[in-house]
């Protein structure tokens, strides 16, 4: 079985205590399903990579979600949940949203067996690099008075700066703009990232 990464250990560890069996399930299953498997962390969650991104989890304050990333391949469409939560499976509660553990295993080998046929999802490409957004002058001005949010703000992965800098810059009033560097700002000094609200919950 392919190592474990530490930082889906503590994901984990940091979710709320009804997460925690459904994502130690889940992790089980894709390896049960995938022993060659990738652990990783992408977009401050955890995934599982195999010959390409394979699928992938999340923990949130009431829900997890659970997603392939071929589920167009993988998953009848009558099977899929639409419009109801992120993920393949719409917002899962506890271990009895989810199919049976054989379902998921056949699932988790499917999406391995599209991988290693290098068999692209439809209609979808895998994620370019974007060129980075120039820090607005307003900006930069607040962070050089605030040396824990630029600290912060300049240690954070080039995703996480185009979260704030998209928030701050696509807002059409000036008022609003106003408002939105403000809580940049300070939720910045509190080390938090712009979707700091949607991340697992801490005990």
């Amino acid at each position: 079985m392919a190592s474990k990464d530490p930082r889906i250990d503590a994901y984990i560890a940091k979710s709320a205590d009804f997460a925690k069996p459904i994502l130690k399930h889940l992790r089980k299953v894709v390896h049960a399903g995938c022993p060659q498997v990738e652990e990783t962390i992408k977009w401050s969650m955890p995934h599982f990579d195999y010959k390409g991104m394979m699928c992938g989890m999340a923990a949130f304050k009431e829900h997890c979600a659970f997603g392939f990333w071929k589920a167009d391949l993988i998953l009848a469409r009558a099977k899929q949940t639409e419009k109801s939560g992120m993920g393949s499976f719409g917002c899962i509660k506890s271990l009895k949203g989810l199919p049976s553990e054989k379902t998921l295993i056949g699932y988790v080998k499917k999406a391995a067996a599209l991988n290693e046929a290098g068999i692209k999802a439809p209609g979808r490409t895998e994620p370019k690099k974007r060129a980075p957004i120039p820090v607005p002058d307003y900006f930069a001005a607040a962070l050089k008075k605030n040396a824990k949010a630029r600290e912060t703000f300049e240690s954070f992965s080039p995703s996480h700066r185009r979260e704030y800098l998209e928030w701050i810059i696509e807002a059409k009033r000036e008022e609003t703009r106003t408002e939105r560097l403000a809580k940049t700002i300070k939720w910045l000094s509190e080390g938090k990232p712009r979707n700091w609200k949607y991340m697992p919950a801490k005990k």
